[in-house]
């Protein structure tokens, strides 16, 4: 039902002309790839993330990316928050942040408290799911595959996401992306992983 769901969802986003050397046709191992990566729901991660936007741009480093089920919690040291260390911890729908004073902010609209902090605008929901290679769940889509079939990119939400990279970080799954690049007009968010690895049970 799940992979009807997500076939529908992708048919009914309106098409653009494909890029050179992609294709909207999956690979034969696909579901099985996207039912692995779906289950693979308990993990942590580190890396870096740079944001270019037409008001500003900065980075910050990913101390730890903590992903239970559907709760987050990331721990970023930033100097472009003009808070240093940064804590984010939430779920579909709510978001807590502590800055490094102690002080926090709640809100039942995650990415209107992360662009009232930081001056960005960040789909932190949705990018739990593309940072796994997979689309949202809220919302229709677009893949888009290479010529080695795999996943090229994903167009969601006015986002065009782009994996540049992937890493088999983890023995007995799928590559995972390794450098992910989403773009909305003039708006960048780049996000390189350097370590991925499991919490407890994830399948």
């Amino acid at each position: 039902m799940a992979l009807t769901l997500l076939l529908a969802a992708c048919a009914s986003v309106p098409r653009e002309p494909l890029p050179d050397g992609l294709t909207r046709q999956p690979p034969a191992d696909w579901a099985q790839r996207s039912e692995t990566l779906t289950g693979f729901s308990r993990w942590e991660l580190q890396g870096k993330l740079a944001v270019r936007q037409p008001e500003d741009s900065g980075s910050a480093v990913i101390n730890q990316w903590r992903q239970v089920d559907e709760q987050y919690h990331l721990l970023l040291s930033s100097a472009f928050l003009g808070m240093g260390r940064t804590e984010l911890q939430g779920m579909p729908g709510f978001l807590t942040l502590t800055t490094s004073d102690g002080e926090i902010y709640r809100s039942s609209d995650p990415q209107s408290l992360v662009e009232a902090a930081t001056g960005w605008q960040f789909p932190l929901d949705s990018l739990t799911w593309w940072i796994r290679g997979l689309p949202a769940p809220e919302g229709d889509f677009e893949l888009l595959f290479d010529q080695q079939d795999q996943l090229a990119a994903i167009r969601q939400q006015g986002w065009d996401i782009r994996f540049d990279r992937w890493n088999r970080f983890i023995d007995d799954y799928p590559e995972l992306p390794a450098r992910i690049t989403a773009l909305k007009g003039e708006r960048r968010i780049r996000l390189v992983i350097t370590q991925w690895q499991p919490l407890g049970t994830a399948r």
